[in-house]
């Protein structure tokens, strides 16, 4: 399996950095994941629906820690490219993901 695509689509939120649409192997896409400053850094929530009790389930996500890591390192990867896209830097902190 081949991340073959990444859109990143920058918001200017405190918390929410970006929403993002990933493709595998150029055939099968998943929309709304979100790129969120923690306390600990950027992180790669993936997309959920609120459920009745008020809290909230993924309704797509990696089943083991490698995939985890390979789709954050890409996003993060095509976040930081998108904001040097449009002319912003990211500070040490918020880069420490690499």
């Amino acid at each position: 399996m081949e991340i073959t695509e990444v859109q990143v689509y920058p918001v200017d939120d405190e918390k929410l950095k970006a929403f993002v649409t990933i493709i595998f192997d150029a055939c099968f896409v998943i929309r709304d994941l979100k790129i969120i400053k923690g306390n600990s850094g950027l992180f790669v929530a993936m997309p959920s629906k609120k459920r009745k009790d008020g809290t909230f389930r993924d309704t797509a996500h990696p089943l083991n820690n490698q995939t985890r890591r390979l789709i954050e390192d890409r996003v993060l990867s095509a976040y930081e490219i998108e904001l040097h896209k449009v002319g912003e830097n990211l500070p040490l902190s918020e880069s420490s993901y690499m």
